[in-house]
């Protein structure tokens, strides 16, 4: 373990049973490999592939994954709000407008003494129209910034473009921005000129044998017919998608970004 560095685990959504699953395979032997300081995981599809319940936030936790962030979908289960009412460490996009249950950041001890600070925010385009993501980052930072140099973002957003300006916007301000919502993976993970670390999307833990995450089947039959059809998750092709990131201690400055795409 590298004492200038601290090391981060982002885990892609992780969707139903087969997402729990496949981090529960893997991940003791990411925990060898990369040696993370922090592992974040999205969970807002955690229980069977839509929002997140006790049981479930539960099963994160006994992984050892320290973090759970959220998005659009972390709403489609009443059983969050018990999650929320004790439990600090599942998040939800912060610039939903006030009044609602649940956190948005959070500030995490490491083992070794580092803090490091935590964001969900989500973005507005094509997306329900939320509060700013960009001036409720500028809130935040305000407060977290106090307490670490060191502040990851999970940008819960559709469009491509609002993921990229938002990135622009704070770069040199956090060490991380990880897009996260589309379920599917992008290629161009990379390091902003000001030291943030960046990917528009992280991807997907869960089957690929799908549409995003939902049988095919069903998929088609909804866009076909133009109707509601009952929801279910996929089960086949089962991948782990998931970005590590290396930040030095002293900055806050993202040194390094990998992406991860496993079965």
């Amino acid at each position: 373990m590298n004492e200038n560095f601290v090391t981060v685990l982002f885990i892609a959504d992780i969707f139903g049973k087969p997402g729990l699953n496949i981090t529960a395979q893997l991940l003791p032997g990411l925990r060898e490999k990369y040696q993370p300081d922090l592992i974040v995981a999205n969970g807002e599809n955690g229980a069977d592939g839509k929002g997140q319940n006790e049981k479930v936030a539960q099963q994160f936790f006994d992984l050892g994954i320290d973090v759970v962030t959220g998005g659009n979908h972390i709403w489609d289960n009443a059983g969050v709000y018990k999650v929320w009412h004790k439990e600090q460490h599942v998040l939800r996009p912060a610039n939903y407008p006030p009044g609602n249950a649940g956190r948005g950041s959070i500030v995490v001890q490491t083992k070794n003494g580092v803090s490091i600070g935590m964001i969900n925010l989500q973005g507005r385009t094509y997306m329900y129209p939320i509060d700013c993501p960009f001036r409720a980052a500028d809130e935040i930072l305000r407060h977290l910034n106090r307490k670490t140099n060191i502040v990851l973002i999970d940008f819960h957003a559709e469009a491509t473009a609002e993921k990229m300006a938002f990135a622009w916007y704070l770069d040199g301000r956090v060490s991380a921005v990880i897009g996260t919502h589309t379920h599917v993976p992008t290629a161009d993970e990379r390091i902003l000129p000001g030291g943030t670390a960046y990917i528009t999307d992280a991807g997907m833990t869960g089957p690929y044998d799908s549409v995003i995450g939902m049988k095919k089947e069903i998929a088609i039959k909804r866009f076909m017919r133009q109707i509601p059809f009952h929801f279910e998750p996929a089960e086949g092709d089962v991948r782990l998608c998931a970005v590590v990131i290396k930040i030095d201690r002293e900055t806050g400055k993202a040194r390094h970004i990998e992406r991860l795409f496993l079965s």
